[in-house]
């Protein structure tokens, strides 16, 4: 199946996931599977009522394990890309097919990068961000502009990693061991669109936190996990 697949987390995403939903049928060449990961508030509900794509988690896994919930349908299923795309209205799907396009040259994964062409600003996130790069350089020689963008496109090998393996989350530090593995790995500029609804769960002090866990597992973990090729 040389459909891409969509496959859209979704926590407690209320007031985004009915026009996130609607915008996606409007592009017909892509299939999409929302994936409610134990919402406490009506992402389910609403889901149902529209006759959405849905499935559904009967407890909150985190991302990690919502996503790979998602790949494993997206690999039972022989799908040949999925996409990490998330239910809070930010990503665009207009993007979706020059990312496929980029991926058809060889890649193994394709990032939605904000940063490509653009300049970077000085929030909290932001410089979090530049300092993944920067730790994704130094252990990989690999400059990734946009380490924590959300937006990330999976060819069938990905997928089947993905689904198949333990400790692999949609997270920078999970791109940097796959980059030593022998994984290769393209940007493309897309445009991400502010939240309309919903509460962002990367606070300021989340989201520090959430840096400095990646920065020491891509600096010091990833050297311990195992070589998926023996």
């Amino acid at each position: 199946m040389q459909k891409v697949l969509l496959v859209v987390p979704s926590y407690n995403e209320e007031a985004n996931i009915e026009r996130v939903v609607e915008e996606l049928k409007k592009h017909p060449e892509f299939d999409y599977i929302v994936v409610n990961d134990g919402s406490t508030d009506r992402t389910a509900e609403i889901c149902r009522a529209h006759g959405y794509n849905l499935l559904d988690l009967p407890v909150n896994l985190g991302l990690a394990g919502c996503f790979q919930a998602g790949m494993k349908y997206a690999y039972q299923r022989g799908y040949a890309y999925a996409i990490q795309f998330d239910g809070d209205g930010q990503h665009r799907p207009e993007f979706i097919d020059g990312m496929r396009k980029k991926m058809d040259e060889g890649y193994d994964i394709v990032i939605g990068s904000r940063f490509v062409n653009q300049h970077k600003d000085m929030s909290v996130r932001m410089i979090g961000s530049r300092l993944i790069s920067i730790a994704i350089r130094l252990t990989t020689g690999v400059k990734i502009t946009d380490p924590t963008s959300g937006m990330r496109m999976f060819n069938r090998d990905m997928i089947k990693q993905f689904a198949l393996n333990l400790n692999y989350g949609p997270e920078p530090d999970t791109v940097s061991y796959l980059l030593k593995q022998g994984a290769r790995i393209a940007e493309v500029p897309v445009t991400i669109e502010e939240r309309i609804g919903g509460e962002s769960y990367l606070k300021p002090m989340v989201a520090v936190r959430y840096m400095t866990r990646i920065l020491i597992s891509i600096l010091m973990i990833q050297n311990f996990r195992p070589d998926r090729h023996k």
